[in-house]
């Protein structure tokens, strides 16, 4: 059975020799500019003895930036002497998308976070679906996957973890949320949780958290800030790092139903009613969406189905229909 092959990813590293190692995950890609070629995946291991093992990634989605921002950074600056137990940081999972600024792989079209588990023999996002889920995930103790907005979307800037049916594992989850001390804090029910990354974690039993940092396919001081204090506050929670956490202040938030998304149900241009953060009733106008095709055509409005704040916003100035027009969160104390 091809679930039964070997992964034809060779990691450069070795996850149990202590030290620090930057290498490569190097997938064989044959193509017209390089038959004999290979896709080569920044990875770094910081290992120092016996301890908890965090796995830390972004660039899951590949217009994401601000993950690759602190991993990057934290797999430069990282000192093996504060760690206790193992670090392995992936700051581009999907690296073919993460050069090109794409959501998806220009190689396959792949969206990393719904190919998981992946297939060994499968397209080239598959096979590293396929490495990740298992080789990676179950060495890890801790599992952290930043994301953010990219080019479509644009969310206040939170720290999540999911609702999930193990209320022991998401208690887990929640008090790493609390301890990253992102402005916001959000208790997630995903709308489309087949083949994610985050879904595969949590099957294996692990703490999985992520982030929406902004968005709009770029990134700001403001957020990069967020998630380089935010990973160390993370790992020193979960005893891999040493230090005590750096608190702050946190606003919790819930997504507790379908009833968060609104969607466009026409192309157009989109006219945002509410800035991110502000409140909301239910009823209220959260945007319009005019029509470009010709003049004097009322534009059709996109209300709220409950009462909260404003999560996030669909981004670009033009929205074809099924886009996500816009989020609302509840606050919770």
């Amino acid at each position: 059975m091809s679930s039964l092959r070997p992964s034809p990813i060779a990691p450069t590293v070795e996850f149990d020799r202590d030290g620090v190692q930057h290498g490569f995950l190097r997938l064989p890609y044959s193509r017209d500019d390089s038959a004999w070629g290979s896709v080569m995946i920044p990875i770094c291991v910081i290992r120092n003895g016996k301890g908890p093992t965090a796995l830390l990634s972004g660039g899951n989605h590949g217009d994401e930036y601000e993950g690759p921002l602190a991993l990057y950074d934290l797999a430069r600056t990282l000192d093996p002497s504060q760690v206790s137990g193992t670090v392995i940081i992936v700051p581009a999972m999907n690296y073919p998308a993460f050069r090109a600024g794409t959501r998806t792989s220009p190689i396959d079209k792949g969206n990393m976070n719904r190919s998981f588990p992946g297939r060994p023999d499968g397209t080239v996002t598959e096979k590293i679906a396929d490495y990740f889920q298992r080789e990676l995930l179950p060495r890890a103790d801790i599992v952290f996957d930043f994301h953010s907005g990219g080019k479509t979307l644009d969310f206040v800037p939170f720290c999540a973890a999911h609702t999930l049916p193990d209320k022991a594992l998401e208690q887990k989850a929640f008090d790493a949320v609390a301890a990253f001390s992102a402005p916001f804090s959000m208790r997630m029910i995903e709308i489309d949780s087949v083949g994610m990354y985050d879904t595969a974690a949590e099957e294996m039993g692990k703490v999985f958290v992520s982030t929406e940092l902004g968005g709009g396919g770029t990134s700001r001081a403001q957020t990069v800030g967020i998630a380089r204090r935010g990973i160390l506050n993370v790992l020193r929670h979960a005893g891999v790092v040493a230090g005590a956490v750096e608190k702050g202040r946190t606003q919790w938030l819930d997504m507790p139903s379908g009833d968060c998304f609104s969607f466009a149900e026409d192309d157009g241009m989109i006219e945002t009613m509410v800035d991110l953060g502000e409140p909301v009733d239910e009823g209220a106008v959260l945007a319009r969406i005019h029509s470009t095709g010709r003049t004097g055509i009322a534009p059709q409005e996109i209300r709220a189905k409950m009462s909260g704040v404003l999560a996030a916003r669909h981004f670009p100035g033009l929205v074809k229909a099924g886009d996500c027009a816009a989020v609302v969160a509840v606050e919770v104390d």
